[in-house]
């Protein structure tokens, strides 16, 4: 059994909802299992650091998370065409997985949500595409063979799975989008399992 790690930060639950779509997509592929991490907020405020255990959802992410996954799909809302501050906090501190190369040769995919239809999703997706680049990892898009991404009126690029949330946060995922994280959490599932029984 193979795990494959997805590592997201969420603010208003939608990036949250699609890391749980993209880790139910990795558990269809037989022989893979899902591992839902996150991190926590950064602060410019001095004071007491977050809590060491998130009152709810996922556990924070630690370095032994990337060491031990066979694979990375990573999620982010959208900040200014960025990924945001605390997931990039936290990939700031992965420099001594960089240079052990523990990452390289592993697939990774990203994913993010926006308040606005066209507010940085492919900027945010290749933004965090970069580190992983950098960390040798094997970036997977979404093809223009799954039928989803040619029909959404909402979230959904070839970079990665996207959702289109509304400024008010209020606009559930749609069944394009859903079906786009659920390919892309089984593709990059697939890879895993094939580049792990080489």
């Amino acid at each position: 059994m193979i795990e494959i790690l997805v590592l997201y930060y969420s603010v208003g639950g939608s990036v949250r909802r699609m890391a749980q779509l993209i880790a139910e997509g990795v558990e269809r592929e037989p022989g893979a299992a899902a591992r839902l991490r996150t991190v926590p907020r950064v602060t410019t405020n001095v004071g007491p650091a977050a809590p060491a255990v998130p009152d709810a959802g996922s556990p924070y992410c630690a370095v032994e998370d990337l060491e031990q996954c066979a694979g990375l799909a990573l999620g982010s809302p959208t900040r200014f065409g960025n990924m945001a501050a605390p997931l990039k906090h936290f990939l700031d501190g992965t420099a001594l997985l960089w240079q052990r190369g523990t990452l390289a040769g592993k697939p990774a995919c990203v994913f993010t949500s926006t308040a606005s239809l066209h507010g940085g999703q492919e900027a945010t997706l290749v933004s965090m595409m970069l580190p992983l680049i950098h960390h040798g990892m094997l970036i997977l898009g979404v093809p223009y063979t799954q039928p989803e991404l040619n029909a959404t009126r909402a979230g959904g690029t070839p970079y990665g799975a996207s959702h289109f949330a509304g400024t008010g946060n209020d606009l559930p995922v749609t069944s394009e989008e859903r079906a786009l994280c659920l390919a892309q959490g089984q593709r990059l599932a697939q890879v895993a399992l094939k580049l792990a029984s080489r």
